[in-house]
């Protein structure tokens, strides 16, 4: 049972991933409309690839090639199985797709199976499983914000609030299936405060110099996710190890520089995720330390 799962799970998470990585770039097409028709200066390069992507209502919205405009069959869609076959080419001007979709679609389905095998409890009840289900769906607004945070500097806040609203939803279930309800509120606003409080606060006393609101909003979501103070400093702690794994090396190699902007939304990210799965265990190293 455990091997059908985990084999449905991926299959799930490469469909969503292929949802997630679309969903980016229609994202970003209709934000460089909107910035365009505000006034704002966009890339003209960036915007007419992407122009095609806004000309049509979400009901009549159909997947074209960025190079040449060619709708994409039901064929050209199939997560990793198409962009294998075709060579990550386009069926039609052979022009490269890039690697930035297939890179969702793997990402999401290693999420789904790995939050499957590393859950922290037994899903065999309705108050395990609810949270579980949600993690999942949180998880698909987490790959559209990682990768549009990763490659445009920005966390659109329609996805953020989605990915919000879920969360909260998640702690409301955590909270109402708890044997100690006021515990596990109380438990849940050390989570949001250290995640999302301790950003508000740099925000603020920076004035948005050193860390942008997306970046609080996003801590609230993923708060509200872990529901537990302990995993919320953990993921802080995590997410910046992350980065000084990722920053360093690039600042050695000359890639990044002292001023360069480094999005942190991709890293709070990566270590709430990593909180998740191996918070419970790094919690009972530290209160029953083992020599």
């Amino acid at each position: 049972m455990q091997l059908f799962w985990v084999i449905t799970l991926a299959v799930f998470g490469l469909c969503l991933g292929s949802f997630a990585g679309a969903s980016v770039w229609r994202l970003r097409a209709r934000q460089l409309r909107d910035d365009k028709k505000a006034g704002e200066e966009v890339d003209p390069k960036e915007y007419k690839r992407l122009k095609a992507l806004t000309k049509h209502s979400l009901t009549k919205d159909r997947s074209v090639c960025l190079h040449c405009g060619y709708t994409l069959r039901w064929y050209d869609l199939i997560p990793l199985v198409s962009w294998l076959t075709l060579k990550g080419k386009c069926r039609e001007c052979r022009k490269p797709i890039g690697r930035f979709e297939p890179l969702i679609e793997l990402g999401t389905a290693l999420f789904f199976v790995a939050s499957f095998l590393f859950w922290p409890v037994p899903l065999e009840t309705t108050e395990a499983i609810i949270p579980f289900v949600l993690w999942l769906i949180a998880g698909v607004g987490l790959a559209i914000l990682f990768a549009y945070d990763a490659k445009w500097f920005l966390l659109p806040d329609a996805v953020t609030y989605s990915v919000v609203a879920v969360a909260a939803l998640s702690a409301g279930v955590r909270v109402f299936y708890s044997t100690d309800p006021m515990g596990a509120f109380l438990n849940t606003i050390g989570s949001v405060s250290i995640l999302s409080g301790l950003y508000l606060f740099i925000y603020l006393i920076s004035k948005g110099k050193w860390i942008g609101f997306g970046d609080v909003k996003l801590g609230l979501a993923l708060g509200l996710l872990l529901a537990d103070w302990q995993l919320a400093f953990i993921a802080l702690f995590l997410a910046n190890l992350v980065g000084c794994f990722v920053v360093i090396p690039a600042m050695i190699a000359g890639k990044l520089k002292r001023t360069s902007y480094v999005p942190f939304g991709p890293l709070l990210i990566v270590g709430m995720i990593m909180a998740q799965f191996i918070g419970p265990y790094l919690i009972s190293l530290l209160l029953f330390p083992i020599y």
